[in-house]
């Protein structure tokens, strides 16, 4: 039974360890506009967020006869997965649409209309309205004469807008802006009132290519009311692991004489994650303070997570195996151990990259994705077999020191699947199994949890294994040979 009870622990661990994380959401996109155009933006708000646009471009490059209508449509939603989960062609049937698409998914929406005579107009930066665009409650689909009683009032706002500011958010909710861009002929334009954005203009002459910038800036800068309790989880680890490290390299100092090659391992993989958690934290205060991340950072913080990762499951197999414990040698098993990290280390990275890269559901991700589960398969069923023969070799040697080191080691192993059931079932219930996933303030805990969980299985590890005179002593007798 407890042989079992190790298998599926070490099975849910890995599996959460495999789960990406949730994305991060920037708050500064920059569109080129080659042709009519409409543009999707999707992201967690902070109310009193102000959403600012630009447009930039080489004024020779553009027809002087055009003039442009621009129409936008801000919603608000309770739910979390009708927003960021509704793709783009979906998304903009909605535009301009006053009710909700069904019964309880209450939300408000607003939109506005911006006409520019020319080029020089539309690239010169102004304030574009007076006042703020007011907010409307949705209306109940059932409602079909005007809004029903128990719905609030238009509201509007105090301050004036800034330069480039079309609108601000009223809650702290995922809220979809849609943007439409048409150029028209002078004389066919439409002055930029309402409804103008049915029409068709497809077939404008004249060269259309400039940059629309969209930005959103509210009371915490950039940062989004779903990124922010992340980015402190990840400032709060960045401290855990200081002090892990700083833990470790004072045991190794007191004791360096009696350091074994398991307490290496140890060490680095600490190091390791000290980097993670710190590139990641930088990932998070870059879009705080810049509204975007720099690409090349974040993928160095995917190719330093699929190491840590890759030498995390190592430190697992090797402790599972007896080595520096046990075993003296691994012998010829260190080629095997070679290989599954490099194997792991490839896939790993190949779809951390592709993750953030935006290609996740290519060929070449799913190769990747099944690759990894099949390495995690074969690890784990590595796993389960080394720790119950080492487990039952120290009963039958009668070595009480080292069987408790491996007993709370198990332990630690069914702590991790307890917890990770229970997680399980209560993600699953709040956030998948629902139409309308409310519960978006609390995505961040799906990432964080398998990171605290794993940070929580080291530290049972180093105090299990920490330097010490007698431990070592104590590990180099009744090595069992190679």
């Amino acid at each position: 039974m407890t042989d079992v009870t190790v298998f599926l622990s070490c099975s849910l661990f890995f599996i959460s360890i495999l789960r990406p994380g949730i994305g991060a959401e920037v708050s500064l996109w920059n569109v080129d506009i080659n042709s009519s155009q409409n543009a999707v933006f999707r992201k967690t708000l902070y109310a009193n967020t102000t959403i600012f646009m630009r447009f930039q471009g080489d004024l020779a490059l553009c027809d002087s006869n055009l003039a442009f209508n621009i129409s936008w449509y801000l919603r608000s939603s309770v739910c979390y997965n009708k927003v960021f989960n509704t793709p783009d062609n979906k998304a903009l049937t909605m535009f301009g649409l006053d009710h909700m698409l069904k019964e309880d998914w209450n939300g408000f929406y607003s939109q506005g209309y911006m006409y520019f005579d020319n080029c020089s107009a539309l690239f010169l930066p102004k304030v574009y309205y007076t006042d703020f665009s007011t907010y409307q409650p949705l209306i109940s689909p059932q409602s079909e004469e005007g809004r029903p009683s128990n719905q609030s009032a238009p509201q509007g706002w105090l301050e004036k807008p800034d330069i480039g500011a079309v609108a601000k958010a009223w809650f702290d909710s995922p809220y979809l802006f849609i943007v439409k861009v048409q150029p028209q002929q002078r004389g066919d334009a439409s002055g930029g009132r309402p409804g103008a954005e049915e029409e068709e203009t497809n077939d404008v002459p004249g060269n259309l290519a400039f940059i629309m910038t969209v930005e959103m800036k509210g009371p915490r800068e950039y940062s989004s009311p779903a990124d922010w309790p992340l980015m402190m989880f990840y400032m709060v680890m960045c401290i855990v692991y200081v002090f892990f490290g700083a833990l470790w390299l004072f045991w190794s100092a007191c004791y360096w004489k009696d350091l074994l090659r398991i307490q290496f391992w140890i060490g680095g993989v600490i190091i390791l994650g000290m980097l993670e958690k710190a590139v990641f934290y930088s990932k998070y205060q870059s879009i705080r303070y810049r509204g975007d991340y720099v690409q090349g950072a974040v993928i160095f913080a995917e190719l330093l997570s699929a190491l840590k990762r890759s030498l995390a499951r190592i430190l697992v197999l090797i402790v599972s195996l007896g080595y520096g414990i046990v075993k003296p040698r691994l012998g010829t098993t260190v080629h095997r151990l070679a290989a599954v990290g490099l194997l792991y280390l490839l896939f790993s990275s190949v779809e951390g990259v592709l993750r953030v890269t935006g290609g996740f559901y290519g060929t070449v991700a799913l190769v990747a994705n099944l690759s990894l589960s099949l390495i995690d398969f074969c690890v784990m069923w590595w796993i389960f077999i080394s720790l119950s023969q080492t487990t039952r070799l120290l009963k039958l040697r009668r070595n009480v020191v080292k069987l408790s080191l491996y007993q709370h080691f198990t332990n630690t192993l069914i702590f991790s699947v307890l917890a990770s059931i229970i997680f399980i079932i209560w993600t699953t219930k709040v956030f998948k199994l629902v139409d309308c996933q409310t519960g978006w303030r609390d995505l961040w805990v799906d990432d964080a949890f398998w990171r605290l969980l794993f940070s929580t299985i080291l530290l049972v590890i180093m105090v299990l294994l920490r330097p010490s005179a007698n431990r070592g002593q104590q590990f180099l007798t009744d090595y069992v040979p190679a």
